[in-house]
């Protein structure tokens, strides 16, 4: 699979877009700084994606970008699209001319490969992910309280 850190970088982005936007625009600066990715890289990407109407720039003091739809509507697989990434997994990236011209015997494999990647990351929405996070950090929070309750028992 060829996904690049475009791609990666693009959907790391949306998600923390997505997390900081509810309130006010976010500046690339802050996704930058909480991502460590470079800003110069996510003002490509951003201008990528507000192409693509996932984003919306806000102009003026306390301006930055915002989600342009819903979270529950953008999807990984569109992320990715956007941002003009692969996530196709066949070296001939469909054109069958994977060896020497021709059909690799593999090339099936590859793209059915491919179809299942696309049709997971098609699944999966900003919303899906935020919901994930905040699900695992109530499992580790409830495990460190456990952890505290054992301690305190413990010592008593």
């Amino acid at each position: 699979m060829r996904l690049t850190t475009k791609g990666r970088y693009a959907v790391t982005a949306m998600l923390d877009l997505a997390l900081h936007s509810q309130e006010k625009p976010v500046t690339l600066t802050e996704i930058a700084a909480r991502q460590t990715i470079s800003l110069s890289y996510l003002e490509q990407l951003f201008a990528r994606l507000r192409k693509a109407d996932i984003v919306r720039g806000v102009r003026g003091p306390g301006g930055g970008y915002q989600l342009s739809q819903n979270p529950q509507k953008v999807t990984v697989a569109a992320v990715i699209e956007a941002v003009n990434d692969s996530i196709d997994s066949r070296k001939c990236g469909g054109e069958a001319n994977c060896q020497q011209e021709s059909m690799c015997l593999t090339h099936d494999l590859w793209t059915g490969l491919s179809e299942h990647i696309y049709g997971y990351l098609s699944n999966v929405t900003l919303a899906d992910l935020i919901q994930k996070g905040n699900e695992r950090r109530n499992t580790e929070q409830n495990d460190e309280s456990i952890v505290t309750i054992k301690k305190m028992q413990n010592l008593g």
